[in-house]
């Protein structure tokens, strides 16, 4: 067996991304395609870490992982909104469906 390169951790990227993505598209559920989103964006965040982990330049090994810093913090923001809108959701209408969404208007 061989050293795990850059090319393995872009294909366990793209597995999750790919993933992510049917989870987004097949499901009804806001909890699971939100939990599909937050799959897509640490697999992006595996790809620019993967990335700047074999690059030469040390000053694009700092680059990629501050990227990917900036993209947990938005995450986290995104967390607190997402959650808050589905508990508000499930609150009026008692189930968390994407057919449920259009309630939430005022």
């Amino acid at each position: 067996m061989g050293q795990v390169g850059l090319e393995h951790y872009l294909v366990v990227s793209a597995l999750l991304f790919c993933l992510g993505l049917l989870g987004t598209i097949v499901r009804r559920n806001v909890l699971i395609i939100y939990l599909s989103l937050e799959l897509m964006l640490n697999a992006a965040n595996l790809a620019l870490v993967a990335l700047s982990r074999f690059k030469d330049n040390l000053n694009d090994h700092v680059s990629g992982q501050m990227m990917v810093f900036f993209i947990i913090t938005v995450a986290a923001a995104e967390v607190a909104v997402g959650l808050a809108l589905i508990v508000a959701l499930y609150r009026k209408n008692a189930s968390a469906h994407t057919e449920d969404l259009a309630t939430l208007r005022f």
